[in-house]
């Protein structure tokens, strides 16, 4: 019997791969068979971690097209590595497309791309397919970048992004104002670079206007002005391999898995657990204090401090330091991180608030300390501290550094008040009811997954001469 075949593409981060491995594992479950698409660089790391027998390998395939930089380039620099995408991609995409339906008897229907890849729904759209965008982070994040013309129509910005006042500004009477130094493509570092990075807005906006369907990873519960103002974003989140009791898939590096042994020694709400994502980075100055910070709250700690972490080339603690807090502070390179955060002797997570540790974060109903880095993480600490008041932010100094008598003292006002815990409880309850079966994003999926198999003959009958 044939099966329904999607194209599924994400952004090459770490961040928007997991997420989207996740998406691609729920139409499996549903019986859909699944091309997921790496560039070649993600998919060799990708690959190496995956989680055996996860249930999927009769209906994913994963695969991978070249991102058009030589191997021994940065990959870091994501503007260089977008714009490479953008040139060479395209082309390798409808050529794989093509390859798979003369293989394949069930020819791929529809392309689910990441917003971030829009060109890939540009594709879709040339070839006669269905195509849908998921967005993998705050629906808010896209609906800033949806109203990128708008604003400039306004006035409140020009042609390259730059705001031309300090107003706050207002997307709609009920979302909450941001800061004009907050948008997402501010924090991108100097005049060229945030150019280029409000370009990539405009980009991710034309690929959500290009969509036929707009999937978020998010939920009505969390963002409720967001998806009131903007119907045509369809929250099906948050999407957490835990919510299925399964292993999560796509990371980029080997977990360390003897911290959750660490963890069960602990008495319950007692551990602060502290990552900062797969890309911040840190001065050698600013990891010192973080470290003197956890030491001095004299709290237990779980802290990953992932290769690469800080700027100097090695990683240096303070002296003496891992001898001092070796009772009570466990430091590993990286974390099963779902895994961590539904652990009862965890109490408050450390976060850069990128979107996925936030909803994980969320999911468990935990408290949290922002330390947001760049881009949409800075808009997303302004949702956790003002909108949901579940965390605290940090205060820096006049040389720009947190700290460690400013990290000490919000670990203790976050310890010393209920009240951050008992709303994170409250948001935790109404987002699992509606993840669960009769929830919104629960039903927004199964609507979703039924419109991909709408006219599926006929689809196919579009494809077989591609």
């Amino acid at each position: 019997m044939a099966k329904h075949h999607v194209l599924v593409i994400p952004y090459p981060a770490q961040g928007h791969v997991i997420p989207t491995m996740e998406l691609a594992q729920r139409l499996v479950e549903e019986g859909l068979k699944v091309t997921f698409v790496n560039t070649e660089a993600i998919h060799k790391v990708v690959t190496s971690n995956l989680v055996q027998n996860d249930g999927s390998k009769d209906l994913m395939d994963m695969v991978s097209i070249p991102d058009g930089l030589e191997p021994w380039e940065d990959r870091n620099d994501q503007i260089k590595l977008a714009k490479s995408i953008v040139d060479s991609m395209p082309s390798k995409l409808e050529e794989l497309v093509e390859m798979i339906n003369k293989k394949d008897s069930n020819k791929l229907t529809c392309i689910i791309a990441d917003d971030s890849m829009g060109w890939a729904l540009r594709v879709a759209k040339k070839i006669g397919m269905k195509r849908a965008a998921f967005w993998p982070a705050a629906a808010t994040t896209l609906a800033t970048m949806m109203c990128s013309q708008k604003l400039i129509d306004d006035k409140v910005i020009n042609k390259d992004g730059k705001p031309l006042n300090d107003d706050m500004i207002h997307l709609s009477d009920s979302m909450p104002p941001i800061k004009p130094s907050n948008l997402p493509w501010m924090s991108a570092g100097d005049v060229t670079t945030i150019e280029l990075s409000f370009q990539f807005a405009i980009g991710v906006a034309e690929g959500a206007m290009l969509a036929e369907k707009v999937i978020c990873n998010s939920s009505l519960e969390l963002e409720p002005a967001t998806f009131n103002q903007f119907p045509q974003l369809l929250p099906i989140g948050p999407l957490l391999a835990s919510n299925r009791l399964a292993n999560q898939t796509g990371h980029f590096w080997q977990e360390d898995s003897t911290c959750l042994k660490w963890l069960d020694q602990q008495p319950a709400c007692s551990v602060i657990y502290i990552a900062f994502g797969s890309i911040t980075i840190l001065n050698q100055k600013q990891f010192e204090e973080l470290a003197l910070g956890l030491e001095l709250s004299c709290k237990s700690f779980l802290w990953v401090v992932r290769t690469g972490m800080v700027k100097e080339t090695t990683t240096s603690f303070p002296y003496g330091y891992v001898e001092r807090i070796d009772s009570r502070g466990k430091i590993v390179s990286w974390a099963p991180q779902q895994k961590v955060l539904a652990h009862p002797s965890v109490a408050c997570f450390m976060t850069h608030c990128g979107w996925n540790s936030s909803l994980e974060g969320v999911i468990n109903g935990l408290p949290f300390l922002c330390w947001p880095y760049f881009t949409d993480q800075i808009l997303n600490e302004t949702i956790i501290c003002e909108i949901w008041k579940t965390g605290l932010g940090f205060r820096k100094d006049e040389e720009g550094v947190i700290s460690k008598e400013e990290i000490k003292s919000k670990v203790e006002q976050l310890f010393g008040d209920e009240s951050f815990k008992d709303k994170a409880l409250q948001i935790k309850h109404k987002v699992r009811s509606s993840v669960n079966p009769g929830g919104l994003s629960h039903q927004n999926l199964c609507n979703f997954i039924e419109w991909i198999q709408e006219n599926h003959a006929y689809a196919n009958e579009e494809t077989a001469s591609v």
